[in-house]
């Protein structure tokens, strides 16, 4: 990535401390930097910050340090363990100060680290990045900003350096709430793809065979997901186009090919179990959308 950076913008846009190195790291350090924002970086492990190094970044040789001269910390580390191990280690030289945590963490996560960033002195902004770090930067780049409003509106220009910047909601949790759900989607249907590729190996299909018509699925996900998004807000599942009945027919078949040619169908039968559970409790004449609504339900 270019370092756009001037001496006129270097001196107009707000310094910023990256904590972590990673990929996604990298990615946000290099994003504001070509943006001009004055940027320092720091990682636990040494030598990642040489491509951040090279277009304009200070190192820093700690959390405290890193986050000296910025008034905005970007948090990109591995887990909830590692960011609270940063942020500790960082400890007052935090007040006053804004720390955006871009860590994937759970929603309940989010809003203890929330509580205990009022406790310290520091605003928290939690961050859920939606798009692969290749986007970074750019317009097509999706991340998500939950916690006080003000403190997002604050930072919003910086945060444009970055790519589409939403603001989702007060509640701290609120934006990896977004990121778990996506994510949720995502696995799954890798996982299922996966799955799928091993089943036709079984039988002798090669992926290159498979591939094209596996290619037509994602097609039909877009007017799905906007159908089954509005069928969850009413709480109404129409079985017009197709049934729960007829969906967990389709799931014994394939989870018994599956079985008899030894491979694992430990999520083929959650979902089997689940379908069949909903059809037992009178919903087999319903869409296969009614499964939101089961899935909420405490079980007996």
């Amino acid at each position: 990535m270019p370092n756009r950076r001037s001496s006129s913008t270097t001196h107009s846009r707000a310094a910023v401390a990256v904590l972590g190195l990673g990929p996604m790291g990298r990615a946000l350090a290099l994003a504001l930097l070509a943006a001009g924002h004055p940027t320092t970086v720091w990682n636990r492990t040494p030598g990642r910050d040489a491509e951040a190094l090279a277009h304009g970044a200070r190192s820093a040789a700690s959390p405290a340090e890193a986050v000296a001269d910025a008034p905005l910390v970007l948090l990109c580390v591995r887990d909830q363990e590692a960011a609270r191990a940063v942020l500790d280690a960082a400890g007052p030289a935090l007040r006053g100060r804004t720390v955006v945590n871009a860590t994937s963490v759970t929603p309940d996560d989010a809003r203890a680290n929330a509580t205990d960033a009022l406790a310290h002195g520091h605003h928290l902004l939690d961050a859920a990045i939606l798009t692969p770090t290749r986007t970074i930067g750019r317009p097509e780049a999706t991340v998500l900003f939950s916690g006080p409003a003000e403190t997002f509106a604050a930072h919003r220009e910086t945060f444009a350096a970055l790519g589409t910047a939403r603001h989702v909601g007060e509640d701290p949790g609120r934006a990896a709430a977004f990121d778990a759900a996506v994510l949720d989607l995502f696995w799954t249907t890798v996982h299922g793809y996966l799955h799928a590729l091993a089943l036709a190996r079984a039988e002798g299909i090669t992926g290159a065979e498979l591939a094209p018509y596996a290619q037509g699925l994602p097609l039909l996900l877009p007017p799905l997901i906007e159908d089954y998004a509005h069928r969850a807000d009413t709480h109404h599942h129409p079985g017009d186009r197709s049934t729960l009945a007829s969906a967990a027919a389709g799931l014994a078949h394939v989870t018994h090919t599956a079985r008899t040619r030894g491979l694992d169908t430990t999520v083929l039968e959650a979902a089997l179990t689940l379908t069949r559970r909903a059809v037992t409790a009178g919903h087999g004449p319903s869409g296969v959308s009614t499964l939101v609504d089961h899935l909420a339900a405490p079980r007996q």
